[in-house]
């Protein structure tokens, strides 16, 4: 990391949860006691801002941004963020690419540009207690069976319902969107029935539910046993975070291709356009991407990384009771969901399809030709 800077302050926003924000006020830390004069501030907004809260109301008041991959069809169309590709860090930008946890650096590039740094990873895996759960399900069948036998919590709220069902258009070689279109009819029928199969035999609350609520109730109760897919969270993997430690497992499978087709999720860093700090702003970006600080204060401050070399770090996965290790298969092998301008309303809406038929109030044929429908519409736009 460079040791020069002018100095200047620096603010940044990033989501809500110990595992977005403790890293970066820690990294910005660090950056500082080698950039005399410059300071980097972090704020936070809930997980729910996070995913929903539009770039344009945040781009003209932080240098820094922590977003998602969907965001970037709408980014590189607005003219909002700083491409950080040819801003004079062209090798560390091959590295990044080298060294990405299955699609996550890929996923910040439209339109041949680069337009953020991934520095989180995470895309939907099985988590389970180990005292409670004898053996893990590799495959949907066990799943069920696992189900009937109220051993099941599944977080259910709208956007996650409908991670769920791309995740398992993928996993059995059908992929949401490809060719420009939604999903096979048959193929969606046969998804959804499969997921309303576990669906009837989960909690209630499983409903409306998030993965941070399952984690929860997976660590710190003992009814149930397994969560065939949540997007993962190192923290609960961590020795006394929790009164119970989860363990994490590869997603079980539907197909024939094994851990194949979890949609891939997790953050990266963006610089917004109107920055009077350009280079500092990028410098730090950078650095917080790059495998040293990946596998060191990022991870160290409670951070998920996003680089593949802290994924395979024997520290890292020492300290999380092999979470990496155990989950790298499914995120080399994730799927990544379409990014185009439109994407984003058109999720809350899919959503919200998937989740009635899930509640009973839409049959699956309905829902996979609505949910198709709501797509071509988005593709319009």
């Amino acid at each position: 990391m460079a040791t020069t800077g002018a100095g200047c302050a620096l603010k940044g926003m990033t989501w809500d949860h110990v595992r977005g924000f403790d890293p970066m006020v820690a990294t910005a830390e660090i950056f500082a006691e080698t950039h005399p004069g410059t300071t980097i501030s972090w704020e936070k907004r809930s997980l729910q801002a996070f995913a929903d809260r539009p770039l344009e109301a945040m781009a003209n008041d932080y240098d820094l941004m922590v977003i998602d991959h969907p965001h970037v069809g709408s980014a590189a169309r607005s003219g909002l963020l700083l491409a950080l590709d040819g801003a004079g860090h062209d090798d560390a930008l091959a590295r990044l690419a080298a060294e990405s946890c299955g699609p996550s650096h890929p996923s910040y590039v439209f339109g041949d540009r680069q337009w953020a740094l991934a520095i989180d990873a995470a895309a939907p895996v099985a988590a389970y207690r180990p005292d409670l759960l004898e053996a893990v399900p590799t495959t949907w069948p066990a799943v069920i069976a696992l189900a009937e036998r109220s051993q099941v919590i599944w977080p259910l709220l709208p956007i996650n319902a409908l991670m769920c069902y791309f995740t398992l258009l993928a996993n059995v070689g059908e992929p949401f969107g490809r060719d420009q279109r939604g999903a096979d009819v048959a193929t969606g029928v046969q998804v959804l029935g499969e997921m309303l199969a576990v669906a009837r035999h989960v909690p209630p609350a499983c409903l409306s539910m998030d993965p941070i609520g399952a984690y929860e109730w997976l660590a710190c109760r003992t009814s149930h046993a397994y969560v065939p897919f949540l997007y993962g969270y190192t923290n609960y993997s961590r020795a006394g975070f929790r009164p119970h430690r989860v363990r994490v497992a590869d997603m079980p499978a539907l197909g024939n291709n094994g851990p194949v087709g979890s949609a891939i999720g997790g953050t990266g860093i963006a610089v917004s356009a109107a920055t009077k700090h350009a280079d500092l702003a990028v410098e730090y970006a950078y650095w917080i991407a790059s495998a040293d600080c990946q596998r060191g204060a990022f991870f160290e401050s409670g951070g998920q990384p996003a680089n593949r070399l802290a994924w395979t770090d024997a520290e890292c996965n020492r300290v999380t009771d092999g979470f990496f290790r155990d989950t790298l298969k499914t995120l080399e092998s994730s799927w990544l969901r379409p990014r185009h301008d439109g994407y984003m309303p058109f999720q809350d809406i899919a959503g919200d399809i998937v989740h009635a038929c899930l509640t009973g109030r839409q049959t699956p044929e309905a829902t996979v030709r609505a949910v198709n429908d709501a797509y071509e519409r988005s593709l319009a736009q």
